[in-house]
């Protein structure tokens, strides 16, 4: 409680998803979060890889 969660899925249509604001602008994304989990690594992230949180250890599949 107390900590907004947002979500930046460009696929949603929804502005919200389960309470939860859906970001449209990956940018606005990146400078409004602390701290971003991502399932994988991906090289729009990499400007912003000191506040993601992955367990992608080899960037791969």
């Amino acid at each position: 409680k107390g900590i907004e969660c947002v979500l930046y899925e460009p696929a949603l249509k929804a502005d919200s998803f389960f309470h939860s604001r859906n970001i449209k602008s990956l940018d606005e994304f990146k400078k409004i979060s602390d701290v971003i989990v991502a399932n994988r690594m991906h090289p729009d992230l990499e400007d912003v890889k000191d506040k993601v949180f992955t367990r992608d250890l080899f960037t791969r599949d």
